[in-house]
This record gives structure tokens, C-alpha cells and sequence, in this order.
């Protein structure tokens, strides 16, 4: 194995490595996948979203045999205070007709699948095995090299795909230590519930689902939002707030109680009632946004998914992004061998160019701004939730004070807290951080 060379090696088996190993394999490419786990998914145990237009250009009939939990039919959007919430729906019909536009999964499940399809395009996968370092040959990766495999292994090109906390892309000096202000550390449950059970609380039939989005009190002020997807028998339940904050908290809350705290939401808890926990799961998420975005191609190298900070606060379609990033990856390398180019900075640069020229960077150049907006605006996260919730209760409590004066009360209660400048000073935020 030590002496075998391959035209590219993919380290990690989540949904941007397999993106690119498929894709990298589909074209007749020798592959090395190496995944540090004891199968693909094995360290992922929590439940996700998928979105169906990034997996169909790699695989466009997935449906046919892919672990897909419910497809969601409704998005729900609340803003939570300790006893209540206020929130918009969207349900449409026309979610609820294939093709699909997303699913719920359970990523052990998802990851394990695409792993086989992976392999059945020809990639060798090598399992439990840690890729201790890249090989550079001056300042050109030329492999890698693990703990196992006879030590070292030579490829044409190295894609990195080994999550958000990537130690081979730092060893390297591709990028610095990760930053607490750039990424978030997000818990998660899964909670197992009979079929009929979900579908009666949530108002759906076989095989549809709700997602439903939080923030508010439940993040004690932090950055950071909440979850709640409905899978085919169970629930998936979790919070997420910025490293950074949560080391500045000065209540020292730990995420498995902020976690806690959401489920004994009044909102909350008759949604999970009865519910068995089966799974539970940390793990850090990028949320650094455009700015935060590594260098992501050199000389023989790539940085693909979570590796390359490709997420943040305005975007949560983490797989979608992974995905593609991975697809573009590969498809480089294949354009690059068929026009005989060497596997160069140069070369590679088509990578990033048509990062460019996708969704991928053009949204987290829109939201560019949002992630330091969010972090140096706490009154997002703890006073407007509370205004809004009372707000509702004055306005729908019938006590025979009449509508003008609790208007006015409203309204008093919004320049109290924030005062008029304060009010139009968040307003431009928001638009600065979204347009």
C-alpha cells in the first residue's frame, strides 16, 4: 500500500468527502478514501436536514434507496421567551409533491449509505485509520501519512474533508488555531417516539415532517439559536451557541443544560413528552461566516465542507453547502486531468472560482456582515424576544382595556427598552447584515 499511488486521496467520510470521492470515482479516477472512524457515520450520531438540489447533481436517483426519514412539509420560525413564544409558519402543499426539496435523515444512517455508493464507483475506502500529516514535497502536498497503510501514501491531489477542527490543515500552516469568535458548539438529542405520536402533535401524515427554529431566552443571551426536526419515529432536538460566548457566560452554563432548559420550554415539553433519548452529541459547527473562509486550495491541496468554514448564521443548509463544495472539488481535479494540467495552485484555483460562481460564496458574501453584527447585538437573542412575546399577550389578553391604549402601551414598552434611536439603529442592522 505504501508504495501504491493514487490520483487522489479524500480524507473523511462525511457528505462533502463523499461528494468528492463519488464524484472523483464516477469519472474512472483511482481513489483513496480514509476515513478515522470504525464506518462512515459512526461518529455522527445526530439527526439533520438534507436538501435534495446539491445531492441530485451528484447522484440524481437517490431517492430510490437513500435513508430518508420525513420530508418536510412545514417550517416553523420561533422567538421564545421563558413561558411563551411568537412565531410564523409556512406549510404548502406543493412541499408535499415529489421530487422533494428536503428531508429530515439521521446522518449515521445517511453517511453509511453514501459511503457504499462511494465504493460502488470504485473508491477503495480504508477505515479507522488517522492520517497523521500531509507529505510535502517542498510546498506541494504530495500524500499523506497515517497511522497505518505502511506509513505513507502519495496522490496526485489531497482534499481535505475532515470537519470544522481540521488539525491537517493546520499542522500544514493552510490556516491558524480556530477561533472561539468563528464557530459554535452545537448539542443534540435524539428522542424516540412512536410514528403516530409525531404525526398527531405535529399535524402530518406518513412521511412528512416539520422543522421548527428557535431563539430567545433559551440561549441565555448568547448567540445562538435552537432546533427541532421531526424524524420517521423519533425527534431531533438540540441548541447551538458561539464557543466565544460560551466561554463569556458569566452564568457558566453548560451546553447539556442549555439543552435541558429548551426541553422544559412550556412550548416545548408537550412536543417531546414521553420521548426515550437514544443519542446524544456534541459537536462544533462554523459560523464564521465569508470572512472567516481559509484559504482553501494550494499546490496539490483542497479544503472541502465544514474544514473550509463553509456555513454561518444566515445559512443553515450545512449538507447542501458540504456537498457542493466537495462536487466543485472534484469536479476540478477531473477537468484539470482531462485538459492535462498538473495538479498546481494555479490549476486549482478553478476550485475556488467556481465557489465563486455558485450559491456557496455568493451567500456567505451576502450575510458577510451578520456573524459580527449578531455577536456585538445581545438584544437580538434576549430583549426583542421578550418585547415581542409581551407584546402578543397584551394585545390578545381581553381585560377591557380597549385596543388604542394597549397599542400605546406596545409601543411604550419597545422606546423604554430600546429607545427610539436604539430601535432604528437595530433596524439598519439587521438590513446592513442582509442586503
Amino acid at each position: 500500500m505504501s508504495k501504491e499511488k493514487f490520483d487522489a486521496i479524500v480524507v473523511g467520510a462525511g457528505p462533502s468527502g463523499n461528494a468528492a470521492a463519488y464524484t472523483l470515482a464516477k469519472a474512472g479516477l483511482k481513489v483513496l478514501q480514509i476515513e478515522r472512524g470504525e464506518y462512515p457515520g459512526s461518529k455522527n450520531v445526530q439527526g439533520a436536514i438534507l436538501y435534495s438540489d446539491a445531492l441530485e447533481k451528484i447522484i440524481p436517483d437517490f431517492r430510490e434507496d437513500a435513508p430518508l426519514e420525513r420530508h418536510v412539509i412545514e417550517q416553523r420560525m420561533w422567538m421564545l421567551d421563558d413561558n411563551s413564544f411568537v412565531g410564523s409558519h409556512y406549510r404548502s402543499d406543493d412541499y408535499n409533491k415529489p421530487p422533494y426539496n428536503r428531508y429530515t435523515i439521521i446522518r449515521a444512517q445517511f453517511d453509511k449509505w453514501f459511503s457504499s455508493k462511494v465504493r460502488e464507483a470504485g473508491a477503495l475506502l480504508i477505515c479507522e485509520t488517522t492520517v497523521e500529516e500531509l507529505i510535502l514535497d517542498g510546498d506541494r502536498v504530495a500524500g499523506v501519512r497515517c497511522d497505518r497503510l505502511g506509513g505513507e501514501v502519495h496522490a496526485d491531489v489531497v482534499i481535505l474533508a475532515d470537519g470544522v477542527n481540521s488539525t491537517l490543515a493546520r499542522k500544514a500552516g493552510f490556516h491558524g488555531e480556530l477561533s472561539p469568535k468563528n464557530v459554535a458548539l452545537a448539542v443534540k438529542e435524539i428522542l424516540f417516539l412512536p410514528e403516530e405520536t409525531i404525526q398527531a402533535r405535529f399535524n402530518v401524515k406518513e412521511d412528512e415532517g416539520v422543522v421548527i427554529e428557535m431563539m430567545g431566552s433559551v440561549t441565555e443571551g448568547m448567540v445562538g439559536t435552537g432546533f427541532l426536526y421531526t424524524n420517521k419515529d423519533s425527534l431531533t432536538i438540540g441548541v447551538g451557541c458561539m464557543l466565544a460566548d460560551f466561554k463569556a457566560n458569566p452564568q457558566r452554563t453548560a451546553p447539556y443544560a442549555l439543552l435541558e432548559k429548551l426541553k422544559a420550554h412550556p412550548s416545548i415539553a408537550p412536543l417531546i413528552e414521553g420521548g426515550e433519548m437514544k443519542e446524544y452529541c456534541a459537536h462544533l459547527i462554523p459560523e464564521g461566516g465569508f470572512n472567516a473562509v481559509p484559504r482553501i486550495y494550494g499546490e496539490g491541496w483542497m479544503i472541502v465542507g465544514d474544514s473550509g468554514g463553509f456555513v454561518n448564521a444566515a445559512h443553515r443548509e450545512g449538507s447542501n453547502l458540504a456537498m457542493t463544495t466537495g462536487r466543485l472539488a472534484a469536479e476540478t481535479v477531473i477537468n484539470a486531468r482531462a485538459a492535462g494540467k498538473p495538479m498546481s495552485a494555479r490549476t486549482l484555483k478553478a476550485y475556488k472560482d467556481a465557489l465563486d460562481d455558485s450559491f456557496v460564496m455568493k451567500d456567505l458574501k451576502k450575510y458577510r456582515r451578520l456573524p459580527e453584527i449578531l455577536e456585538s447585538s445581545p438584544q437580538f437573542f434576549t430583549t426583542y424576544p421578550t418585547l415581542l412575546n409581551r407584546a402578543a399577550k397584551t394585545l390578545f389578553t381581553v381585560d377591557g382595556v380597549d385596543k388604542m391604549t394597549k397599542q400605546r402601551e406596545i409601543t411604550g414598552s419597545f422606546t423604554a427598552a430600546r429607545r427610539l434611536t436604539g430601535l432604528v439603529g437595530d433596524a439598519f442592522k439587521l438590513w446592513r447584515g442582509t442586503r
